[in-house]
C-alpha cells in the first residue's frame, strides 16, 4: 500500500491519500481524541503522540498536529497508523457514518436557505475537500450565513479570506439576500 501526502493551506494540517475509499460518502470530523470512539481509524491516528485532530473524507484522511509538533517527526508514525488500519480490514467508522449534513432550517427563508445549501454543495464543498476539509451550513439569520469549517479548514490562517473573499462573494452574487458570511465554532 502506498499512501500519498499533500500539504494543505493550513500548515498544522496534512492530507493523507491512501489510494482507496475511506468513507463511502460524507465526512467525519474528530477535533479531539475523545470524540473518536466510533472510528477505529481515527483512534489509531490519535494514538500517535502529537495528533490534535482527524478528519475523514471519501478518499482522504486529514490530520492536524498539536502546537509545537513537527511533521518530520509525526508523518511516519501517522502513515504507519493509517496503513495498519487498512490492513486490519476494520471499517473507518463503526455503525452508521455520522451525518455531516447541513443544519435544518425552519422558517420563512426556506427558499433562500435551500439556494445557499445548493451553492455550498455544488461550488464550495468540492473545492474545500481538495484542501482536506469541509464546510457545513449552520444557519441563516437576517442576511447573515453561519458556516462551520472542518478538517484542514478549521483554524486555517487563510480561512477568513476564503470565507470573506470566496464564499461570501459567491453567495452574494447568486443570492442578493445574503449580506455576510460568518464562521461558527463547533
Amino acid at each position: 500500500m502506498f499512501i500519498q501526502t499533500e500539504s494543505t493551506p493550513n500548515p498544522a494540517t496534512l492530507k493523507f491519500l491512501p489510494g482507496q475509499s475511506v468513507l463511502g460518502a460524507g465526512t467525519a470530523d474528530f477535533p479531539a481524541a475523545e470524540m473518536a470512539a466510533s472510528s477505529p481509524l481515527a483512534r489509531r491516528v490519535f494514538a500517535v503522540e502529537g495528533v490534535a485532530g482527524v478528519f475523514l473524507g471519501t478518499d482522504f484522511v486529514t490530520v492536524t498536529k498539536a502546537d509545537g509538533q513537527e511533521w518530520d517527526i509525526l508523518k511516519a508514525p501517522i502513515l504507519g497508523a493509517i496503513m495498519e488500519h487498512f490492513q486490519s480490514g476494520q471499517p473507518a467508522i463503526e455503525g452508521e457514518t455520522p451525518a455531516s449534513a447541513h443544519a435544518e432550517h425552519d422558517g420563512e427563508d426556506g427558499d433562500i436557505v435551500n439556494q445557499i445549501k445548493e451553492l455550498l454543495d455544488t461550488r464550495v464543498r468540492p473545492a474545500v475537500a481538495q484542501d482536506g476539509g469541509d464546510i457545513v451550513f449552520h444557519g441563516f439569520d437576517r442576511g447573515i450565513v453561519y458556516l462551520h469549517m472542518q478538517g484542514a479548514c478549521a483554524g486555517c490562517p487563510s480561512s477568513t479570506l476564503t470565507l470573506k473573499m470566496g464564499i461570501e462573494n459567491l453567495l452574494r452574487h447568486y443570492i442578493p439576500e445574503v449580506i455576510e458570511v460568518r464562521p461558527i465554532a463547533a
